[in-house]
């Protein structure tokens, strides 16, 4: 039995392509996740001043 080298290097080759894709896409998608992560608060609005805050200033 003959190995056929010709297909086994193009299924190498079609491998290390998907590997490659999918951590491309991964950091991709991880920066997305981070800048979500990070930009995605909303600041407390204060409409009353605390009185904790405020205690020494009388």
């Amino acid at each position: 039995m003959e190995i056929n080298w010709i297909i086994i290097g193009i299924v190498v080759a079609v491998v290390i392509v998907l590997v490659i894709f999918t951590a491309k896409k991964n950091q991709k998608e991880k920066k997305k996740m981070t800048d979500l992560f990070n930009n995605d608060f909303k600041k407390i609005e204060e409409d009353e001043p605390n009185p904790d805050n405020n205690a020494g200033e009388r």
